[in-house]
């Protein structure tokens, strides 16, 4: 028989290990509850890459695997009552975060201005689909409640509004939003979401889901706490606001004790109406929309809060939205259950189309525009998808009710990028594309070029370069001569305010020295020229800004010049021996970025004795040469040539080189990513574009012509090395080309990728032949609607 001590102490074992079991068991539970947290976000954001062609945006995603994933057995079984109650928890406080920035974003006073056309199309869609709803809805009992007023009106409202964030977004990240049509869309769009959200805030005063029975009492108490903390918001916030805005100007880090302190006054200001009963995620959406949205407090809020909510709360949001729906429920062999998914489908596309569609036309918009448009505003948000779930909580609707809402919602969403890039190919085909350079060039209009110095190191081969370019008399060239100078602190500090283009008067004597020598050179060369036909303007640019900006800084004033051609240093500098010291990294920055960004062709000179040979003149012979192995480039470069070829101290040779077919060295497979449609159509473009070259320049004898049949890469290189020392300068295009056979493999050593395989075999040559190389890019249009516009007009 065992004492009492052993008796307790086994007890009291037992105990422990029952405690240490449940804390495994406990933990183990929970790490498998942030295991699935961590595959939604996980599997919503490889199901996005994978969507990436498509253009769909993040809540297609976020909706499929939510839905997928929570309905799991496995997955459903290891969330309980009290671990959903969390995850309720967790989403109610996001999307009161959500609410705020959504109202915080809109101007609630364009309500009290007289409507801009945005304004009445959002009207006449959001009213045309509100009657629509309040007309078809009630007959098809959607709603479990006996208050069949209240429920038709919300969800009329609901269907009447759009997920704003998702359409600027999507329109932005497609870049037409600067277009007509695309701020109509996004205007209409801020308009209708603002308008609906704030008539669903107020309803819920008069009509509140979660009461059956209406109270008079209660019903004024939350109205009162509506309407003041609505003044507070719009009356003494802005005071309190400007005060910390103040306090922390831009430029300077934000103070911790008053970041807290307006993220307190914030919270409080949203807190209000909820004390007396008000729903806490329409009162954040109140207070969000009368707090004041400008100041470096509101901006910073925005950011961080969309930043948030972005990366760790719409994958949870679709995730809980799983957990309650229960996808097993849903009653898909009912009919009744289809005939109210496909009427809300109904309601929601034509309202929103026929009230756009009727508006437009008495605006004076065309018809397939304004349908596009009624298209676009039929996308729904997360609001909508939580407000739908949130009657499913509240016992408002059955579960087959609200997987059909959360249905249409996905579908109101899913065609937009499909619309949008309808919009762009329509556009296309009505807008004239702008494609700026040589080959496009109207005979009739003068070259711009912006001319690009580094220092006056670079003063005689620009000026040579310029008096080569100056093709007919008439029209004449215009050349904006730029100095590239890295903004440094000592350059700032001697920086004032000044007048003019610049804007600024730079006081550093070594600046201002440099540039005046510029100009004094390139004025004594127009001095010079004046009277001896080809007119030829000048002015002055300053490019100052660090070399992370300048290349941004330099496609704006290409822009905004509307230059045909960027002609631009090398990096790397003529030493004295005839060879190329190590270049500057900086330059090489910027020559880069530009290549990949410029609105308009770009040249780059890699000068090795083009400007100590002597200034070009019309007594002059200089021997210049033009390659033509085939593609856009070398195209754009013998449209270059053809300038090239009208002066007449210039000796202008054009060599093309040929695929020899029949030689025994020629590849037996060449590595071509290219379809044979296309290589057949790059070489019907480039036989075209020499045809014209040889009948205006070669059949009359003004440039000499030699032809190269080579079998391989290997013969071109030994070509190209064997043209060192014939020519002061030789031409050629970047790349572009279809058919690799000739240029295989040369970009397998590249030093410099960005004068491409050509340009860089003729500029790695370490001897001081005394050869210049000009490379040549076409106006690369990729990323900017192949041409189009990003501020097209079609409406």
């Amino acid at each position: 028989m065992m004492t009492p001590a052993i008796t307790n102490d086994i007890a009291t074992r037992n105990i422990t290990n029952y405690e240490c079991l449940k804390f495994v068991v406990v933990n183990f539970s929970i790490s498998e509850k942030f295991v699935a947290l961590v595959a939604a976000y996980a599997l919503s954001r490889t199901v996005h890459h994978l969507l990436k062609p498509l253009s769909q945006p993040y809540i297609t995603s976020d909706i499929v695997i939510g839905l997928l994933l929570a309905s799991l057995p496995h997955v459903r079984g290891s969330f309980p009552n009290q671990f959903s109650v969390a995850v309720e928890n967790a989403v109610d406080f996001g999307m009161i975060c959500y609410a705020f920035v959504l109202g915080l974003e809109m101007d609630p006073y364009v309500i009290l201005k007289s409507p801009t056309r945005h304004a009445i199309v959002a009207y006449a869609g959001m009213l045309s689909t509100f009657i629509t709803a309040c007309t078809v809805t009630p007959w098809l009992h959607y709603s479990k409640q006996s208050s069949v007023v209240s429920f038709t009106l919300s969800l009329s409202i609901s269907l009447s509004g759009n997920g704003s964030h998702i359409l600027t977004r999507l329109m932005t990240k497609l870049k037409v939003g600067k277009s007509d049509i695309g701020k109509l869309s996004i205007g209409a769009g801020v308009h209708s979401d603002m308008v609906t959200m704030f008539l669903l805030a107020v309803g819920f005063v008069f009509f509140p889901m979660e009461d059956t029975v209406k109270d008079g009492t209660k019903t004024i108490k939350i109205g009162v706490a509506l309407v003041s903390q609505t003044i507070v918001a719009a009356k003494i916030s802005p005071l309190f606001m400007n005060w910390i805005n103040n306090e922390n100007p831009e430029g300077k880090p934000l103070k911790g004790s008053h970041l807290v302190l307006s993220m307190a006054f914030m919270a409080s200001v949203c807190a209000w109406a909820p004390w007396f009963g008000y729903n806490s995620v329409l009162s954040a959406f109140m207070g969000g929309l009368f707090l004041p949205s400008e100041g470096r407090i509101s901006k910073w809020t925005i950011s961080k809060f969309n930043n948030l909510l972005s990366i760790l709360f719409y994958p949870v949001l679709f995730f809980w939205v799983g957990l309650k729906l229960d996808i097993s429920s849903f009653e898909a062999g009912s009919m009744g259950t289809w005939v109210r998914l496909f009427c809300l489908l109904v309601i929601t596309t034509i309202g929103k189309v026929c009230g756009t569609l009727i508006c437009g036309l008495t605006l004076g918009y065309h018809r397939p525009e304004l349908v596009a448009v009624g298209l676009l505003l039929t996308a729904k948000g997360h609001f909508h998808v939580y407000l739908a779930v949130d009657a499913l909580r509240q016992g408002a609707i059955d579960i087959t009710t609200c997987t059909s809402i959360v249905i249409v919602i996905f579908l109101s969403v899913v065609h937009t990028p499909v619309v949008v890039k309808h919009i762009i190919e329509r556009a296309r085909k009505r807008v004239p594309i702008q494609r700026m350079a040589l080959q496009w060039l109207d005979p009739s209009s003068e070259l711009r070029i912006l001319l690009c110095l580094q220092g006056p190191h670079n003063l005689d081969s620009a000026i040579n370069l310029v008096e080569i370019s100056r093709g007919r008399p008439e029209p004449g060239l215009l050349v904006h001569v730029t100095d590239m100078i890295e903004l440094t602190e000592q350059i700032a500090a001697a920086m004032a305010p000044g007048e003019g283009v610049d804007n600024i008067t730079i006081t550093d004597t070594s600046i201002t020295e440099m540039r005046d020598q510029i100009t004094h050179g390139f004025q004594t060369y127009i001095d010079e020229k004046r009277g001896s036909g080809g007119a030829i303007k000048l002015s002055r640019v300053l490019a100052l800004s660090t070399f992370n900006n300048m290349p941004q800084d330099l496609c704006g004033l290409a822009e905004d010049l509307m230059v045909s051609l960027i002609l631009l240093p090398f990096h790397k500098i003529l030493n004295a021996n005839g060879t190329l010291d190590e270049g500057h990294p900086g330059f090489r920055y910027v020559n880069r970025k530009l290549l990949r960004n410029a609105p308009c062709s770009i040249g780059i000179l890699i000068d090795r004795g083009f400007g100590f040979s002597g200034k070009i003149s019309r007594s002059s012979e200089s021997n210049v040469a033009v390659l033509f192995i085939g593609g856009k480039d070398d195209r754009e470069a013998l449209a270059f040539a053809g300038r090239v070829a009208w002066h007449p101290g210039v000796k202008l040779t054009v060599i093309r080189f040929l695929v020899d077919k029949n030689s025994e060295h020629a590849p037996r497979r060449v590595n071509n990513r290219a379809s044979v449609a296309e290589q057949e159509e790059e070489m019907k473009l480039d036989d075209e574009c020499f045809a014209h070259f040889y009948e205006r320049h070669v059949a009359g004898g003004e440039v000499a012509y030699m032809e190269k049949h080579l079998a391989n890469s290997s013969e071109t290189y030994n070509n190209l090395t064997s043209l060192e020392g014939q020519y002061s300068l030789i031409i050629v295009g970047r790349g572009g080309r279809v058919n690799t056979v000739l240029t295989q493999g040369l970009n397998d050593w590249q030093q410099c990728p960005e004068l491409g395989p050509v340009g860089d075999v003729l500029s790695g040559s370490s001897s001081a032949s005394g050869t210049s190389i000009l490379i040549i890019q076409l106006h690369n249009i990729i990323g900017q609607l192949d041409g189009l516009s990003e501020e097209f007009s079609i409406m």
